[in-house]
């Protein structure tokens, strides 16, 4: 038995027998155990798996995800590759995130590439990983970790119950499954709207930025191949496909 026994059971209603909805009270890292079951050779079935507790949590980077028990949500979802590019689907996953959780858009809101957050305080994460075979995309694995009460870790951080006292990790995940396994079955790239559901939650936009290979400059927001767009002290514009951006509120 888990915490989240009665939510799945609601859950499966709503989504439907394609979705196979499992909950375990630890594991080390439910992104590698999806990818994992992805690997054995056997169709791939939509798939969720949450965690009461993580003991590898893994980030961007090979970072790792700190969250002790009962103060997060982690958990992953798989599926068949789409045929549409990957390339922004963590800015839309992000998007449908604080779009389920922030439905009156009282301040949740983005940091390209894939972090929410709270009053310019990471409040949760995205990670997209693959299973290639062929040399093609077999599978994606989404990961998602959404803190409830902020982390002691070095780095400003922020909690769902910031928000509303009354978050819980089901209620967390009733909010947003529905909307992320829609958007996983019917990815067809990132696109004008998606674009424009971004940059309405965009944290970034207008904000002097670092990256680092050394270039500075002022965000302008997500093009509509999820691309952050930033222009230098000499007026030319840089497209981001990927990487990490630093506040420069201070320089």
């Amino acid at each position: 038995m888990t915490a989240f026994d009665a939510t799945l059971h609601s859950l499966a209603l709503q989504l439907g027998p394609q979705w196979q909805l499992r909950a375990v009270a630890e594991t080390g890292s439910t992104n590698s155990d999806l990818l994992e079951a992805c690997r054995q050779g056997a169709p791939i079935q939509p798939q969720l798996l949450v965690a009461e507790r993580q003991t590898a949590g893994r980030g961007r980077l090979g970072r790792s995800w700190h969250a002790e028990p009962g103060a997060a949500l982690t958990f992953s979802l798989a599926c068949a590759a789409p045929s549409a590019a990957l390339d922004a689907l963590s800015l839309a996953v992000g998007t449908v995130l604080v779009e389920a959780l922030d439905p009156e858009g009282l301040g949740l809101q983005l940091k390209w590439p894939n972090d929410l957050w709270w009053q310019r305080r990471k409040l949760g994460g995205v990670l997209i990983e693959t299973v290639s075979h062929g040399g093609a995309p077999r599978a994606v694995v989404v990961g998602v970790g959404l803190n409830l009460v902020a982390p002691q870790v070095d780095q400003p951080s922020a909690g769902l119950r910031e928000l509303d006292p009354r978050w819980t990790a089901p209620l967390a995940l009733a909010a947003v499954l529905p909307p992320l396994a829609e958007l996983l079955l019917s990815w067809r790239g990132f696109g004008a709207d998606l674009q424009a559901r971004f940059s309405a939650r965009d944290g970034l936009r207008g904000l002097p930025l670092s990256t680092g290979n050394g270039l500075h400059g002022m965000a302008e927001g997500v093009d509509a191949e999820g691309q952050l767009a930033l222009r230098d002290g000499d007026g030319h514009r840089h497209g981001l496909r990927a990487g990490e951006v630093r506040l420069e509120l201070n320089a």
